[in-house]
This record gives C-alpha cells, sequence and structure tokens, in this order.
C-alpha cells in the first residue's frame, strides 16, 4: 500500500486522524488482505479508499513449495515480476528472503538474477507488500514471521532510500513490529551505502557478499569489483564495525575449483585474521545453468580445516529451496 496516499486521502476528505491508525493496524497487524476486509470502516468508505489506494501493491502469479520453502513469483503493478521466498527452519524460525530491485545490475557471474536484466528499484510499498503476502499465508497456521533478510533479487543499497524507509515501517511498532535485529541487509559490497547504513541508528543486521578473498579471483567473479575493490570494501566494513560495534557476516559462496581452493581458505584468514567481528557464512553453490558447480565434500573438508586452523569463525549454510530454484542465486525475472 501507498501509505502516503491513504495519508493524503484522509487529509483530503476531512477524516479523524484515528482513520489512519485504524488502517495501519488493518494492514500491518491484523493483516486483512483487501479494503473488504477491513470491517472497522464503513462500506462507503471502504469503496472510498479502494478508488484511490491500492491495498497490496504485488500480486501472486505463481507460487512453488517445499516441505521447508515457498517461492513466489509476485506481479507488479507494471506487469513486472519479482520473487520472494520463504524459508521454515526446523528450530520454528519463519524466515522471509525479499527482492529489493526487479532484476539487477550487479552481474555477478554465479548468479541467476543478474543475467535477467535490470529494470527499476522496488518502491516502498512493494517491499513492504512481499512480507505480508507471506505473514498471510503463515497466519492461516497461526505462525508469524520472525526474520526479514534482504537477500533476494536486486542489490538493497543501490536502493538505499525505499529499503531504509521499507524496514523502518516494518520495524516500528505501530508498523509490522519486527526488532530491528531480525532484519538483514546483504551487500556485494556498495561502500558508499556502507558508509550510510554505519551512521544509522537502527541496530539491523549486515551481510558481505565477498565470494573470493583476493582482488583478481574477485573481479573475475563479481564485477563490482572493479568499483569498489577488496581493500575499499573491507575499510568500509571496518569503519561500519567501529562505528555500530555490531558483528558482519561474510558470506562466501563455495564454487568448485574457482574459490574452494586451500589457497583460497589461507587468503581468506588472512584477510579476517584482524577482524573478530566478522565471521563466515560458507553457502554450498546452488546451480544456475552456468558453467559452475558445487564443490566437493572432500574440498569443503580441507577448505573449513584451514579456517579452523586460522581460528576463522565460520558456519556452513543448509540451502533451502534448490529444487525448485528458490536458493540463493537462484531467483529470477520472469516474464
Amino acid at each position: 500500500m501507498d501509505l502516503k496516499a491513504m495519508h493524503n486521502l484522509i487529509e483530503e476528505s476531512g477524516l479523524p486522524s484515528f482513520r489512519e491508525k485504524q488502517i495501519r493496524k488493518a494492514y500491518f497487524s491484523e493483516l486483512r488482505k483487501d479494503w473488504d476486509d477491513v470491517s472497522v470502516l464503513s462500506k462507503e468508505l471502504r469503496e472510498k479508499f479502494a478508488a484511490d489506494v491500492k491495498w497490496n501493491d504485488v500480486e501472486e502469479l505463481r507460487i512453488a513449495k517445499t516441505k521447508d520453502t515457498i517461492k513466489a513469483a509476485l506481479k507488479l503493478e507494471d506487469g513486472e515480476v519479482i520473487e520472494a521466498v520463504l524459508i521454515k527452519h526446523g528450530d520454528g524460525r519463519r524466515t522471509v528472503c525479499v527482492s529489493s530491485q526487479v532484476g539487477c545490475p550487479m552481474r555477478c557471474s554465479f548468479c541467476a538474477t543478474g543475467k535477467g536484466g535490470f529494470k527499476r528499484n522496488l518502491e516502498i510499498g512493494e517491499i513492504i507488500d512481499q512480507v505480508l503476502y507471506f505473514a498471510r499465508i503463515l497466519k492461516e497456521n497461526n505462525e508469524k514471521i520472525t526474520n526479514i533478510v534482504f537477500m533476494g533479487m536486486g542489490e538493497p543499497l543501490l536502493n538505499y532510500d525505499n529499503v531504509m524507509k521499507a524496514i523502518r515501517l516494518l520495524n516500528d511498532p505501530e508498523g509490522f513490529g519486527l526488532g530491528a535485529r531480525h532484519i538483514s541487509i546483504s551487500t556485494c559490497g556498495i561502500v558508499p551505502g556502507i558508509q550510510k547504513l554505519a551512521k544509522e541508528k537502527l541496530q539491523i543486521n549486515v551481510a558481505l557478499s565477498l565470494h573470493a578473498p583476493t582482488d583478481r579471483l574477485r573481479g573475475r567473479l563479481m564485477p563490482v569489483n572493479d568499483q569498489y575493490n577488496l581493500s575499499q570494501v573491507l575499510e568500509a566494513i571496518d569503519y561500519y564495525i567501529k562505528n555500530t560495534n555490531r558483528r558482519v557476516m561474510i558470506e562466501y559462496l563455495l564454487i568448485k575449483d574457482a574459490n574452494d581452493r586451500e589457497e583460497d581458505a589461507k587468503n581468506l584468514s588472512e584477510v579476517l585474521k584482524m577482524r573478530p567481528l566478522c565471521y563466515v557464512n560458507l553457502i554450498p553453490y546452488n546451480e544456475t545453468g552456468d558453467a559452475y558447480s558445487a564443490s566437493s565434500r572432500d574440498n569443503i573438508k580441507r577448505f573449513t580445516d584451514v579456517l579452523k586452523a586460522n581460528n576463522v569463525r565460520f558456519t556452513i549454510r543448509h540451502s533451502f529451496g534448490d529444487s525448485i530454484d528458490a536458493a540463493c542465486g537462484q531467483l529470477a525475472r520472469k516474464s
């Protein structure tokens, strides 16, 4: 929903201010499906708002499910399509992975999203409605969203203003009301955006998609390295940690014979040995139809043995939804 348009309509119509609180509660907390479902408003008011303010900025186009994952293709008002994912963890967590752009301009060689090209940034309502879409699904089973990650389509820090405004509404007790520490942003290394995040008064989590410990290797995998090289990105991360004293997750996709050698693990250890507030999230590569393949178990063991020997903290991410192209790197803009 365009909350600003809703607010303006209330003022222009001379309606009392409590109407806005009623509508926000119906939208964010009660998770009503449309204007007709807002029973606190008269039929006349419901029709008035429905004529001028769209309740949902996304519309379900397709949905795919596994036991622990739901991927939805959502159509926007201009006909563009984005994808978002709900992940059901065994410990009861319910994480929504949202998109911030239609497509992605970063063109990382291992990611399906960038291959479909970039169209535009998402508006605030288009971001929030991805979350509310899954919140309504969970409500049917008396479940709630516990975490939100900006790890879907697009580079969040290239849509900085809209992403941060959406996060504030998702965090606001009078909005969706999710704690800031349960919201994460992943970036491929947009230095100005990381520096701006360091000054935000929100305790959100930050993840850096590193994927290579040297400029030469990172440049082959990620064109963004030509604009913001490794030293610039790490300097920005140091600045973020100094200003926030918060941990940073270093995302590292393990690709067979590309970045999973013992030498790569040693270089990664060297990069992180002076950064105790960084920890590594190793991500098994998910097929995206390119020339890459997943690291073997032996390669992963050798890689992690080096990290252990150098006291680098790490976890290995369990892949969700790879069978329905919902895993990391597999989301794509489709017609």
